[in-house]
């Protein structure tokens, strides 16, 4: 090994395979109607977030700091779901489960970012219920558009650039051994540990970008509600603390919808099955997507109404139109 990568120094030459071969679900019985769940939970989640992007964008009430995170989240829920679950579909359903070298480092690149940015919104919008909480007074002060858009551009700006890091690392590995993925997609963990040379910054970089988008989101998010909870703690009656904490319901919502699933997977470490371990991460990455907006529309009084009023004001135009010809 050690011959090898002194050799690799002197030629700067890798060596890069012309595919990967992804076999994530191979061998899990009845697996075809896992795929036909797959492409149900793709369409909701397409539908559900153009509905709650098309209505933040329609209704002028809604443009408000905390509906651009919304908005965001939404944008990013369609994203990953379109970058993940047609491709899963295209490599397991019609059993194409050769990827090339630069489709497998784009398809990781598009997965983590909006995995990552997912975490983002989740961090952004904890915040914001933070400061309406426990300062009421100084929300519009403290959390303006110009904040909450600067916030989510700073996100977006370190997710990509994150990203693109840890891909720039996996072209200075070569790959002389085995080239299937055993994951559903291109797993950074599983790419760096096929290399046959030295893969120590990608193992690096890997676990401090965990701490980062995983370890310290969820931290703060936990963090942010021990305070909400002590705030609305000294709120004088029972009636108040709930219509408080009722304003939290969505988010905390999403929330657990995102991180159980990986706290459970991770936790259970290398006792839990290579397949259970496949399947918890697949749907981890494509159930919130799917719920984000259908929890928002129904937990949240604002969607609601807007919703209601944008489809009576379409019916009463449509039934004008019909009663004018």
């Amino acid at each position: 090994m050690n011959s090898f990568n002194s050799a690799l120094g002197k030629n700067i030459t890798f060596v890069r395979p012309a595919y990967f071969i992804i076999s994530g679900f191979s061998g899990l019985p009845n697996i075809k109607y896992y795929y036909v769940f797959l492409c149900f939970v793709y369409v909701v989640s397409v539908l559900g977030n153009t509905v709650v992007m098309a209505v933040i964008y329609l209704d002028h009430n809604l443009r408000t700091p905390k509906y651009i995170a919304v908005f965001n989240l939404a944008f990013v829920d369609l994203l990953g779901s379109s970058a993940l679950v047609p491709k899963l579909l295209d490599i397991f359903l019609f059993n194409h489960p050769y990827i090339s070298y630069n489709d497998c480092l784009a398809f990781f690149f598009f997965c983590y970012t909006c995995l990552s940015m997912q975490v983002f919104n989740l961090v952004a919008l904890s915040y914001d219920r933070l400061i309406a909480i426990m300062h009421p007074l100084h929300y519009h002060v403290k959390v303006t558009h110009r904040f909450m858009l600067s916030l989510i551009a700073s996100f977006w700006v370190f997710a990509i650039t994150a990203i693109l890091v840890l891909v720039v690392l996996l072209t200075r590995l070569s790959f002389c051994r085995s080239v299937v993925i055993n994951s559903y997609f291109c797993d950074h963990g599983q790419i760096y540990r096929m290399a046959c040379n030295d893969y120590t910054p990608s193992y690096v970089l890997a676990k401090l970008l965990i701490a980062l988008f995983f370890v310290f989101p969820l931290f703060f998010i936990m963090l942010s509600y021990v305070c909400i909870g002590y705030a609305l703690s000294k709120v004088a009656t029972a009636q108040e603390r709930y219509k408080a904490f009722k304003t939290c319901t969505a988010h905390l919502s999403l929330v657990a919808i995102y991180f159980i699933p990986l706290v459970t997977t991770f936790t259970a470490g290398p006792g839990i099955h290579p397949n259970a371990r496949i399947i918890n991460l697949s749907l981890s990455s494509v159930f919130p997507p799917m719920l984000n907006p259908i929890i928002y529309v129904l937990q949240t009084q604002e969607i609601k109404v807007s919703v209601n009023k944008l489809f009576t004001v379409r019916k009463d135009f449509f039934l004008f139109n019909v009663k004018k010809s």
